[in-house]
């Protein structure tokens, strides 16, 4: 379909892209949110219009110019992003181009942090203010080039929405899919927690959270795969962290896996993200990570705690190979702790066991070495180690996998 340039405005239900004529609409299937929404077909609006020449005003879904990364929420006219790593990827072709966005009301450490990156180089890195705040690029002309939004902060802190995109008189349209996709499953470490500090006695803020850098986002990019990551911090499969060693039963990660993320803030303008069910039609992995049991390792101290763990464990593999029947699956732990990988590898035997299923395999992670490769806030690993632990795992999965 060829359609003349649509205005920079957010139209009702629609984030409203500017596009010139001779552009057609690409397709981010497998991405996330409103199914209703994907594959709809832009309509132009009646209007002073009907000259030849004359601009039109196009209503055009959000799914059909950029590639929708991790499990996003599209809700009059916002596209909103929860979860650690979700965000948008597309080509603009044009002179410049603004992304405007806006996050939860929210204090200094609490507010969503997010990243822009052109042609893979991080150009920007801003906290999200419920008042506004917008992306800028300067393009190429008529050479394209490679636009992301990641947001690096988790959901339970606060969300973030783009508003619009306004391309002027540029193009975007979706970037290309990549060959492989995964999913990774997990807790602090998963989100980046305090990476970006590197003083362990200092605690959680959203400024210096950010997932890029953990093992999770280094492992999707070593492998040259699309990702969609649902990690939460402080929690764990059958309890979150405990100070005291008694379960901490709402942290558990198995009751918003099936969600589009929880957060404790004022959510996708209004719409908690927790009370959304997510398509799981929209992005089905080769691969599924679960990296869960650091928490968990605060209650599951006795033998009948780490049963316990140990089923709720094989509970969670059926729900999730449920959700992705072909994926391989690997469960994951030891970056912060070894004391429950034996009982997650007896959780994996049990469940091969039970149900027959043998895409499944186990993999230990070695400690964090923080006299050789530093620390971060909270005793959460550095930098370093997060890559580290990323080689690691791509390695394993690529020798698995074939890729």
């Amino acid at each position: 379909m060829k359609l003349k340039r649509i205005a920079a405005s957010v139209l009702s239900g629609m984030l409203a892209l500017t596009i010139l004529a001779g552009c057609g609409s690409g397709d981010s299937s497998g991405q996330g949110g409103k199914s209703e929404s994907k594959g709809a077909e832009s309509t132009a609006e009646a209007g002073n219009n009907e000259s030849e020449g004359a601009e039109s005003t196009v209503e055009a879904s959000v799914y059909e110019n950029v590639k929708l990364l991790g499990r996003t929420y599209e809700s009059n006219g916002t596209l909103w992003m929860g979860l650690s790593g979700t965000g948008v990827d597309f080509d603009f072709t044009g002179d410049s181009l603004k992304i405007n966005m806006t996050g939860n009301p929210a204090d200094a450490d609490s507010q969503p942090r997010a990243a822009l990156y052109v042609d893979g180089e991080r150009k920007d890195d801003k906290m999200i203010s419920s008042e506004g705040t917008t992306f800028e690029v300067t393009g190429k002309g008529s050479e394209p080039v490679n636009v992301k939004v990641i947001k690096l902060s988790e959901c339970a802190q606060s969300c973030m929405g783009i508003t619009s995109i306004d391309a002027g008189s540029g193009t975007i349209a979706p970037a290309a899919e990549k060959p492989h996709k995964i999913e990774i499953i997990g807790d602090s470490i998963t989100c980046g927690y305090g990476v970006d500090d590197e003083v362990k006695e200092h605690h959680f803020s959203t400024t210096t959270e950010d997932c890029t850098k953990s093992y999770s986002y280094k492992t999707a990019q070593l492998l040259d795969a699309d990702y969609s990551l649902v990690s939460f911090s402080g929690y764990g499969i059958v309890s979150g962290y405990s100070d005291n060693g008694k379960k901490v039963e709402a942290q558990q990660v198995p009751k918003y896996y099936e969600k589009l993320g929880y957060t404790y803030n004022l959510g996708f303008g209004g719409e908690k993200p927790e009370d959304l069910e997510w398509d799981f039609s929209r992005f089905q992995p080769d691969v599924v990570v679960i990296n869960l049991g650091t928490n968990d390792a605060t209650y599951a101290k006795k033998k009948e705690t780490k049963q316990e763990y140990q089923d709720a464990y094989v509970e969670f593999l059926k729900t999730i190979r449920s959700k992705n029947p072909n994926a391989k699956i690997y469960c994951t732990l030891g970056i912060m702790g070894t004391s429950l990988n034996n009982t997650m590898k007896k959780a994996v035997l049990a469940y091969m066991d039970e149900t027959g299923d043998k895409n499944i395999a186990p993999f230990d992670f070695p400690q964090q070495n923080m006299n050789e490769d530093g620390i971060a806030a909270d005793w959460h690993p550095s930098d370093k180690t997060h890559t580290k632990s990323a080689e690691l795992l791509s390695a394993k999965i690529k020798e698995d996998m074939g890729w």
